[in-house]
């Protein structure tokens, strides 16, 4: 009988480049080669951009994709960067530094089942709590190109006593993110009505690919966490303006209550 073949394995094969770019990323990684690690995960980000934008093309978005797709995430962008965390620095730590390193394997698991039950249809504008592949980025990003390098600008900001701190700073925070409700945006799709809709989107990514590259990817941890932070700032302002308004429909309400009984 011979084997069918369908336009759906095409998304399937770049969701499976995303975890074999995971899997030898671990095996860098024992190696001690933290940076070629790095870059693996970056490589592992960019098919699972493509594994969607394929499966839009293409028209062969299903369940079985979403889940296949989960499955190379929590290990590209879960269990990796967790591993890198602990092989770097918090193997000193003992079981501590166990329980830390483990936070964004386990964070980024509880983010990917709440998505995928909570998943109706496959576009999104926004995602609820950082997406873990943002999150591996954030954390490999610091690790290898500020953390492990002397003389980054990090270094300039931060003593390098405190820099362990700073490390389990970002850890805590990028997992508590994860599985946070916070809204971040989707990476959104290339179109020219997308483009003029919202050009300075656009030309804050372009603007921020250049600089990547530019560095060598020096630029990724404050590239990140500017959009980390974006999603912060927006939240806490949107949740300031509903406490707002909530408290003058309250003051309306106690209004017109009152109105009828004056004399």
């Amino acid at each position: 009988m011979p084997i069918r073949v369908t336009r759906s394995v095409i998304p399937s094969l770049f969701t499976c480049l995303n975890l074999f770019c995971g899997f030898f990323a671990i095996v860098k990684t024992s190696a001690g080669d933290l940076n070629a690690a790095a870059w693996l995960i970056v490589m592992a980000g960019i098919a699972d951009a493509l594994d969607g934008m394929m499966a839009r093309l293409t028209r062969s978005s299903s369940e079985f994709g979403v889940e296949l797709d989960s499955l190379a995430d929590v290990v590209s962008f879960g269990v990796v960067p967790s591993y890198m965390l602990y092989v770097a620095h918090l193997h000193t730590w003992g079981t501590l530094g166990v329980l830390i390193a483990a936070l964004p394997a386990i964070c980024g698991a509880l983010r990917l089942a709440r998505f995928n039950v909570q998943l109706v249809g496959f576009d999104k504008d926004y995602f609820r709590g950082l997406p873990i592949p943002a999150a591996a980025l954030v954390l490999i990003s610091y690790l290898v190109f500020h953390h492990v390098v002397p003389g980054s600008f990090i270094e300039a900001l931060v003593p390098s006593s405190a820099k362990p701190m700073l490390l389990v700073t970002v850890t805590l925070a990028v997992s508590l993110l994860m599985v946070s409700t916070i809204r971040y945006d989707t990476l959104p799709k290339p179109t020219p009505r997308a483009i003029r809709a919202a050009p300075l989107k656009y030309l804050a990514i372009a603007a921020a690919i250049v600089l990547v590259v530019v560095t060598g990817g020096g630029a990724i941890f404050p590239a990140m966490s500017v959009y980390l932070v974006f999603g912060i700032v927006r939240q806490t302002l949107a949740w300031v303006r509903a406490r707002r308004e909530d408290e003058e429909d309250d003051d309306t309400m106690e209004e017109i209550e009152t109105t009828p009984f004056d004399i």
